[in-house]
């Protein structure tokens, strides 16, 4: 069977440049994974995707002409339904084979098979494979269909007046060839052909290729265009390096993928703007230039802001001056507006902003309490409770609450929302605000991602937590909790925000309190209702995924948080302890004693007494398993105090044999009230020593 190298293509208009990638490799994707499972690909086939501004296209090489014939079996109906008590067939079986168009056949020579309860008819037969062509016209029909477009559109298709295609934006040619010939295929209202389009100014438009291994290169080398996506962008990363001349380039990801995706021949050109900008804060300029022309902005070694910028053109002008200039001065009038909102927006103190918060809602849910001025005034609330517990002083966490979100009334966070809180900062340092009031308006927000910074200060931490915390108590009160993958107000990072925060800046306050604080904030607004639990359990659910993360195991995760515990900012060093303990030979036989004992204990604390009544120890075992852990108790408790999670849990290794002893020799229940209380309450001690670091019966398998 022949095979050759595929290529598909199509052209259309200006593809969305933010959703380009993903749409590049789910053409390529859709299309090589059904031609694979449709038999028509080699073991040996790569597959190549390509993405532009105006194509999506890919090329797979060793495809088949045809896929092979394949042997199926089809079951059709139990013998017993098939087959009357005579023998013969059933009607059942008559109508089922005519409507599988297999009339024709013996029902005696059909496959008997049971699966080890039911005895079945079975067909078998071997399917003639089909060629690419009517494979690859069902496979491209149905990979468009299913293409992750952002929004379609209707429109005519060619030679027609009507619109009678949708797509994600037109499409004016449809490439395919297998080898050197065309496949006949026909999408969109296209037929195929082997003529693409190179670059709209450096090439012809009717640019024909010789065949599929041709495509990329003739593309290249004729038509002015890299079609690789992941080329394109490499090429421009190492061009944006060459051209920053030793300066670092802010080139984040994000830019970097639109950028490649508005281009097809891209070249890097450096430019400039004046000096006197950068009195204006970098932070402002920077999203100036990405986001409103697509510019990368220059840093020097310390970071600081450069007063030149590199831009990616579609062109290769002989003198680019042009560019260069006309960029410069589009460049110029953004930054002068970015210049006069920092200069407007500082003749007003954020202290006078505050009460313009009261005319900006933050949920209407919440009815007369909804603006941010109300929120504001919870946020003062929490964070001077909160600031108390840890060790700031409560009158610069009240202020840095009262300011956090005055700059959402400024011109320039109304044109960059992403600077909110870093507007903050520069303003009331501005206003001479104390400096820890300044850092707590622009880190309240933090962590605003995976990865992310966490606030300072224990002033910004304050006042981080009170943002989180009122955001989980309103929005819970409401009933607007995430759903499924939706969270629509970032529940699920004020929550990871808040874990963060105690555990990595070892805050050892109290989980209960804090959501606690949170609700009494809210005590005025008669439509939040209390939802503690379920604001508890979210938080418990995100710390289950944050420690599953750093490398523990469902088991030992479940060891630390099950039990629900009020403070959090000591679980990874009690994970190491647990990971440690494990590793030691008696820990498995000390879990499942373990474990054991906490279900005896569930189902009959109620029956366990008050303390242990020495005097009613009636086994030796009972005796050994008693001093044990009474030598036990102090021992793990003085290294908990002292933060050695691991000596504490080692230690309980040398109680394997006594506790084993005690389930050999000593029946817990038993029938004398008196005995079975004394033997639980002595259940219930050996308990708490063992699950003072965590619960390792939750290491049982």
């Amino acid at each position: 069977m022949t095979s050759a190298s595929l290529a598909v293509e199509l052209v259309t208009e200006e593809l969305p440049p933010k959703a380009l990638k993903t749409l590049g490799d789910a053409f390529a994707t859709g299309l090589a994974d059904a031609l694979r499972g449709d038999g028509f690909l080699e073991d040996s086939s790569v597959v190549t995707p390509f993405a532009t501004p105006r194509r999506l296209g890919v090329t797979i090489t060793g495809v088949r002409r045809a896929s092979p014939d394949k042997p199926f079996r089809e079951k059709l109906l139990p013998v017993s339904v098939a087959f009357d008590a005579h023998g013969r067939p059933t009607p059942a079986l008559v109508g089922k084979l005519k409507a599988k168009q297999l009339a024709h056949i013996d029902p005696r020579d059909l496959i008997r098979e049971s699966d080890g309860k039911v005895e079945s008819l079975f067909y078998a037969d071997i399917a003639k494979g089909s060629a690419l062509t009517a494979g690859l016209q069902a496979i491209l029909d149905r990979v468009l269909d299913r293409l992750p477009i952002p929004k379609v559109m209707d429109y005519a298709a060619h030679a027609s007046y009507y619109n009678n295609v949708r797509f994600v934006r037109p499409a004016h040619l449809l490439l395919a060839l297998h080898g050197e010939e065309i496949v006949p295929i026909q999408v969109l209202g296209l037929d195929a052909g082997r003529v693409t389009s190179g670059h709209r100014f450096l090439a012809r438009p009717d640019l024909p290729i010789a065949s599929a291994d041709a495509y990329a290169p003739t593309l290249e080398a004729e038509g002015k265009v890299i079609p690789s996506f992941a080329s394109r962008r490499e090429l421009i990363a190492k061009a944006l390096e060459r051209h920053a001349e030793g300066s670092s380039v802010v080139m984040p990801d994000a830019l970097l993928d639109e950028v490649t995706a508005l281009v097809e021949w891209p070249v890097v050109y450096a430019g400039e703007f004046d000096r006197a900008f950068l009195d204006v804060p970098q932070e402002c300029l920077i999203l100036t230039m990405q986001q409103n022309q697509r510019y990368f902005a220059l840093e020097d070694r310390e970071g600081r802001l450069k007063h030149r910028f590199l831009l990616v053109a579609n062109l290769e002008p002989k003198d680019p001056a042009a560019i260069i200039h006309g960029n410069e001065r589009v460049l110029r009038a953004r930054l002068a507006d970015a210049k006069f909102f920092f200069d407007q927006d500082r003749k007003t103190p954020l202290a006078s902003r505050v009460e313009r918060l009261r005319s900006i809602v933050y949920n209407a849910k919440f009815g007369a309490y909804g603006s941010q001025a109300d929120r504001v005034d919870r946020l003062r609330f929490i964070a001077r409770a909160i600031a108390s517990r840890v060790g700031a002083d409560p009158s610069l966490a009240d202020r840095g609450a009262l300011l956090a979100k005055a700059d959402l009334t400024t011109d320039m966070v109304g044109e960059f929302p992403e600077l909110q809180g870093t507007m903050g900062r520069y303003y009331a340092l501005h206003d001479r605000e104390p400096v820890r009031v300044a850092d707590a308006i622009a880190e309240h927000y933090w962590p605003r991602f995976a990865g992310d910074a966490l606030p300072e200060s224990n002033v910004a931490q304050a006042v981080a937590l009170a943002d989180k915390l009122e955001a989980l108590a309103g929005l819970f009160g409401v009933g607007q909790i995430p759903t499924g993958d939706k969270d629509p107000f970032g529940l699920r990072r004020a929550a990871l925000g808040i874990i963060r925060i105690l555990v990595e800046r070892k805050l050892a306050l109290s989980l209960r309190e804090l959501v606690g604080l949170a609700f009494d904030a809210f005590a005025n607004v008669p439509v939040v209702r209390d939802a503690r639990a379920e604001v508890s359990e979210f938080i418990y659910e995100r710390l289950r995924g944050y420690l599953r993360e750093q490398g523990n195991s469902a088991n030992q995760t479940a060891a630390v948080v099950d039990s629900g515990p009020d403070t959090i900012h000591d679980l990874p060093q009690r994970l190491i302890a647990v990971r440690t303990f494990e590793a030691l030979p008696e820990s498995s036989a000390l879990a499942t004693a373990n474990k054991r004992i906490v279900n005896i204990l569930r189902k009959s604390e109620s029956e366990a007494a008050a303390a242990v009544d020495r005097s009613m120890l009636t086994d030796g075992a009972e005796h050994d398993l008693y001093a044990a852990f009474q030598k036990l108790h102090p021992q793990v408790e003085a290294a908990c105090a002292g933060g050695d999670f691991t000596s504490a849990l080692k230690s309980l290794a040398g109680a394997k044999p006594v506790v084993d002893r005690f389930f050999d020799d000593v029946m817990v229940m038993a029938d004398d009230p008196a005995i079975r209380s004394n033997r639980l309450a002595l259940l219930r001690g050996v308990a708490a020593t063992m699950n003072r670091v965590a619960d390792i019966s939750k290491l049982a398998s």
